[in-house]
This record gives C-alpha cells, structure tokens and sequence, in this order.
C-alpha cells in the first residue's frame, strides 16, 4: 500500500467530514502536527470533536480551529493559556469534556488496543466521576473509563519509512504513539522519510500497522505556512 502523500490536504483527502471525532497528537506547543491541521481549517471542516491534551494556544495547534469555530467539543486535560478557547466555552458556544492527563493518555492507548474501558482510581469523589460506573477491588474505589476510538488521528513523528514505522524526537513523543494508535485512520505528519529497512527496529516507537498516510512535513513547510498565516491575519 502506498502511504505517501504530497501535502496535508492530499493526506485528508477524502478522509473529513463535518461531525467527526479526531484524536491528535501533541503537549502544549510540542509535537503538534501543525500541517495537517491548517489543512482542516482550509477544508473547513466543522462541528468537530477532538481528543487531545490540550487545545494549543490562540493562533497555534488547534486553536487555528477554534479562531474559525470548526470544534464543537474538546476532550482535554489542560485548556489554559487559550483567550478564544476561554470565551468560547463560557459563552457556551464550546462543549469540554475534562480528562485526567493520564486517564487521557490511557483512554487513547486503550481504544487503540481493542479494550473498551478500564478502571481507575484518578478522580474518584470528584466531578470527574460523576455518572460514571464505581466498582471496588480490594477495598479501594475505582471508576470505569471508556477506551477512546477516534474516527481519525492526526499526529506529527520525526522520522518514518513507507511502511509508517514511526520515531518521534525526544518530548514530542508525549501523546502522538497513543493518539496514532485509538484513530480508525491515522494520518501522520513526519520530519524526514527514510527508505524501508534504514531503520533501527529497536529504535522504534511505533509500528506502522497503526499508520495509513504519510507525509513530509518539513521545518521550511512549516515556517513557510507561518508567515502566510501572519500576512493574512496582517491584512
């Protein structure tokens, strides 16, 4: 299967539709896969619900989504240091759904596994686990979590061959390999392509089975797409 694709919008082509639930990679400014998400905002694509740790800032990550109004729910853990995500949400026009950053991270790796829920001890006797399902094993309260399952996952990777054998550099590993994993189809933004078989096994970090398109996204592409974005918001 050829996993290569030229651009972002190439990349998603066929892939977005109004309503869906995207899971996408990324720790406050770290790791965001910034290319495929301006390719959403141009396709315009709304009514979105994501899952990630954070909804970057107001000009930056997912926050170019909610400056357009393109997301109608976040499923995060941290929303701070976002103005448009602020008034959004208080002015009601912004659902949020608040995760423990590890019940987070353990939800989209639990989807990706095929486990459906699991139970946790985070956030018990708090307005976190309200309405949901309380069970005790071996004295202690625990509270069900469901595993998420995304309808794509959008993540940024430093190095990839063809097959999708994906390494991330050093922090911006965070969410990504547990984003990648829960999306039904998952579309990763990558530093550098390198041919099949150039790639220490043992150095990878996620196997490309949880990868179905590619592309390069390189340091000059996303400086590039920068300064567009700053004329534009000048003019």
């Amino acid at each position: 299967m050829q996993k290569i694709y030229d651009d972002a919008g190439k990349a998603l082509d066929g892939l977005l539709r109004d309503g869906m639930f995207i899971a996408a990679g990324g720790f406050g400014l770290c790791g965001i896969p910034e290319l495929l998400l301006q390719a959403i905002k141009e396709a315009g694509t709304k009514d979105l619900t994501f899952a990630s740790n954070n909804a970057g800032v107001d000009d930056f990550g997912i926050g170019i989504l909610l400056q357009t109004k393109q997301v109608k729910k976040m499923i995060s853990s941290y929303v701070g240091e976002n103005k448009e995500f602020m008034n959004q949400f208080l002015g009601g026009e912004l659902e949020l759904e608040f995760n423990p950053q590890g019940t987070l991270a353990e939800r989209m790796r639990a989807g990706g596994s095929g486990i459906p829920g699991f139970y946790t001890k985070t956030g018990v006797g708090t307005q976190i686990a309200e309405g949901k399902e309380h069970k005790e094993f071996d004295g202690e309260t625990y509270i069900l979590e469901r595993g998420i399952v995304a309808d794509l996952a959008i993540v940024k990777a430093w190095k990839a061959d063809d097959t999708g054998n994906l390494i991330f550099h050093k922090t911006a590993r965070n969410f990504n390999p547990a984003a990648a994993m829960c999306g039904k189809v998952c579309v990763a933004e990558v530093e550098e392509i390198v041919p099949r078989g150039s790639l220490d096994p043992d150095q990878i970090h996620l196997p490309g089975i949880y990868v179905h398109r590619l592309i390069q996204g390189t340091h000059e592409k996303r400086i590039e797409q920068r300064t567009t974005r700053t004329k534009e918001e000048a003019s």
